[in-house]
């Protein structure tokens, strides 16, 4: 394919191989647990969110780093297969970043990772025609000088910008500099504003950074959002919790899905929560991806969890 080949997203950040290893129950430390079987398959934050997208009928790039390792090989054929646009860094007589995921009996994940340190996307690596013929970027903050210069780029050339951000890593705040969409885990936004309130600090951090919209992922909690006038809530679906392993990713596809549909906010973030509800019901990070149809006919019929106690800020409830 060409370089200039026009596409709705290019995401530029993580990918990694994950091993799944189901238990009944998370280990206590300095036990010995045995387990039936594991299972390899393709993730990462940014491709993960990427392959989603593709799966919805999005045209869409990835940008990132592997080894020369049968990882990397499994990487380049879920994105062949998918029909994403790969543009691929390879770093020879290197191991592609893996993770041992750890699924106990609720669905609920715990990660190891291991990544080489030259497998971090370098700002010199990246084409600006790469970034700059899209109509979204999604960054996440791991490679975060490449992703900050994406970041810019985009901005110049007008280019909206979502990031999924879970870390403080250094130089984080010249990124968020160059965000529209903030979504970040639930304990983010307290952890960079020095804030114990989480709405107090969503709004902080929207005021600091100016950002379209700051929001927090909740997971059986929902999501809040602020939008610079009023907050945002959507309730999360209830269902029966297999792996949770992606759901993050899975949300950031579903709310740029509607962002590049031009759906107003809150169908985005109902669309982001049933998309990640659904995934959780299946083992992996893409194992779950549906189709929009279903996700439709998900939203229409699945009842949701009420709104939690402590987010007790007026809120446009979605539920």
């Amino acid at each position: 394919m060409p370089l200039t080949l026009q596409v709705d997203l290019v995401g530029v950040g993580l990918n990694a191989t994950d091993t799944l290893i189901p238990l009944a129950e998370f280990p206590t430390c300095g036990s010995k647990v045995e387990y039936s079987h594991e299972t390899v398959m393709p993730g990462g934050q940014v491709a993960t969110a990427v392959v989603a997208c593709q799966t919805w009928g999005v045209r869409t790039r990835y940008v990132g780093k592997l080894g020369d390792d049968d990882a990397a090989r499994l990487h380049e054929q879920a994105f062949a297969q998918a029909g994403v646009d790969a543009r691929l860094v390879t770093v020879e007589n290197a191991a592609s970043s893996r993770s041992l995921i750890l699924v106990d009996g609720s669905g609920e994940r715990t990660v190891l990772c291991r990544r080489d340190a030259r497998l971090i996307l370098q700002p010199e690596e990246l084409e600006r025609e790469w970034i700059v013929r899209a109509r979204v970027l999604h960054v996440d903050g791991y490679d975060t000088a490449a992703a900050t210069l994406a970041a810019r780029w985009a901005r110049e050339a007008k280019i909206p910008v979502t990031a999924d951000l879970d870390e403080r890593y250094p130089g984080v705040e010249a990124l968020i500099e160059n965000i529209d969409y903030l979504i970040v885990s639930r304990d983010f936004p307290c952890r960079l504003m020095a804030e114990d309130d989480l709405p107090s600090a969503l709004r902080k951090m929207q005021e600091r950074f100016g950002c379209l919209l700051t929001a927090a992922t909740l997971g059986p909690d929902g999501v809040l959002a602020w939008d610079g006038r009023e907050f945002h809530f959507s309730a999360a679906y209830q269902v029966p919790v297999v792996d949770t392993t992606g759901a993050g990713d899975i949300f950031h596809a579903g709310f740029i899905y509607g962002l590049l549909q031009g759906w107003e906010l809150e169908r985005q973030l109902e669309f982001a929560c049933a998309a990640a509800a659904m995934n959780c019901m299946a083992d992996g990070a893409r194992g779950g991806i549906q189709t929009v149809a279903a996700i439709e006919v998900f939203m229409a019929k699945t009842p949701r969890y009420p709104k939690p106690d402590d987010l007790s800020m007026p809120v446009r409830a979605l539920a």
